[in-house]
């Protein structure tokens, strides 16, 4: 690959992420703007946008939503759950979890699916969750969130159940590190990504793509 095809792949993400931008409703952007001066910043809409329609095309009624302060993902879910089922939303920030409330309370009318949020580490309230209750999980935010989702994923999903990892390659907030995309970068969030891959690819339990939708997404679909 030359360098014009690295060229036109980076105006290609741009383009893509400006166009799922430019989809997003009214209620939407204002609530990703709000967000976002809260001091919480969003990830890729683009990415969001694919949460929702891999919801929708596998016709999952049970989400978790693992992340901190990752709001437009909980509430794509949401739209993606086309007004059934429940999305369970797990924050460790309490700020998180109270905007992410809030969030929904400007979409609940529109929707019947329930959102039960939970302000806890990951670690300590997946465990407690019934097994093969869950349809897909969605892991974003801080690094510890990502290997004790994975921990309790095989045992929470229903056969052929989804858990899909958002940021692997720890783009978000990575400065001038340069994430995976960068061996140098011996980050907390690049260090747990690169183990993250190693222990879900291995893993004969699950079947996996690893994608460069928004800042990566690894999808592990249970077998």
């Amino acid at each position: 690959m030359d360098r014009n095809q690295y060229t036109n792949l980076s105006k290609a993400w741009e383009f893509v992420e400006e166009h799922a931008l430019a989809r997003q409703t009214p209620a939407m952007a204002q609530i990703r703007e709000a967000t976002q001066k809260a001091g919480m910043p969003q990830g890729s809409a683009a990415q969001a946008e694919a949460l929702s329609m891999l919801v929708h095309l596998t016709g999952a009624k049970s989400v978790i939503a693992v992340g901190t302060g990752s709001v437009m993902e909980t509430l794509e879910l949401v739209r993606g759950l086309d007004g059934e089922g429940q999305l369970t939303a797990v924050d460790s920030s309490a700020k998180g979890i109270a905007v992410i409330r809030k969030a929904f309370d400007v979409v609940q009318d529109s929707t019947a699916t329930k959102l039960r949020a939970v302000n806890a580490q990951a670690g300590v309230f997946l465990p407690r969750l019934n097994a093969g209750d869950y349809d897909m999980i969605v892991v974003a935010g801080d690094a510890v969130n990502y290997g004790a989702s994975f921990a309790q994923a095989s045992r929470l999903l229903r056969g052929h159940g989804i858990i899909v990892f958002t940021d692997v390659l720890a783009l978000e907030g990575a400065g001038d590190r340069g994430g995976l995309l960068d061996p140098a970068d011996r980050g907390d969030k690049a260090v747990a990504m690169r183990d993250l891959l190693d222990i879900v690819e291995s893993d004969e339990r699950f079947r996996t793509t690893l994608t460069p939708t928004g800042t990566g997404l690894l999808i592990a679909v249970k077998r």
